[in-house]
């Protein structure tokens, strides 16, 4: 399972925004990505090959990073 979850930091801890399906003392990686650079990038770029939709716009860059 891969899925991108907002997360609030406080206090020195990531505190998820949303529940995820994982069994108690599971580990998981974790990738921290500002919003805030996320939208500057889509703003950059949206637009440029017609109108797509930015969950879209969102999956080719996580694809790109990826790779």
């Amino acid at each position: 399972m891969s899925r991108i979850v907002k997360a609030r930091y406080e206090r020195g801890v990531l505190r998820l925004l949303e529940p995820v399906q994982l069994r108690e003392g599971e580990e998981v990686l974790v990738r921290i990505e500002r919003l805030e650079d996320r939208r500057k990038i889509v703003e950059k770029f949206y637009g440029r090959r017609g109108l797509v939709p930015k969950e879209l716009l969102d999956e080719f860059m996580l694809e790109a990073e990826a790779q």
